[in-house]
């Protein structure tokens, strides 16, 4: 099983006019998240994944907050903007330059040692759609990273 060690949490910056100061954002550390990517219609084939990831406040701009973690998505190259916290509600789209490119929503409830997300995504060009849905839990310090999973 393979981990994304990569700093994941809220730019303060970003969120300095739209987040409460008391709103609850997760610890530092190391998360074990577990994913599946959901298709329309195919509620059945969906499998879940583990894979350990880093959460760190360290957020350069742009960087997407918590993103999609399955396997070949196109979202790597591609940026947050929009970013919004209410309370313990983050939401955020993730965008990519090339016209025609894929594009995603992210909606997600954070809690110190807890988030739970779904980021709906509609791959460029196509009429194709689905939802990664992500749950992760702090496991401790990032550095377990490498002898994670136990």
């Amino acid at each position: 099983m393979s981990f994304r060690a990569a700093p994941i949490l809220l730019l303060t910056a970003l969120l300095a006019g739209s987040a409460q100061a008391d709103a609850p954002r997760p610890v530092d550390g190391l998360y074990e998240v577990t994913f599946r990517l959901e298709f329309p219609h195919l509620e059945r084939w969906a499998i879940e994944e583990r894979k350990a990831i880093c959460v760190s406040e360290a957020l350069p701009a742009g960087r997407i907050p918590f993103p999609p973690l399955s396997d070949n998505n196109p979202f790597s190259e591609c940026h947050a903007r929009n970013i919004r916290q209410d309370g313990e509600q983050l939401t955020y789209d993730i965008a990519c330059d090339d016209r025609d490119a894929a594009k995603a929503r992210a909606t997600y409830v954070l809690t110190p040692h807890t988030f739970s997300g779904r980021i709906a995504m509609t791959m460029g060009a196509k009429n194709m759609t689905m939802t990664e849905v992500q749950t992760g839990r702090r496991i401790g310090g990032c550095d377990l990273a490498g002898r994670w999973p136990k």
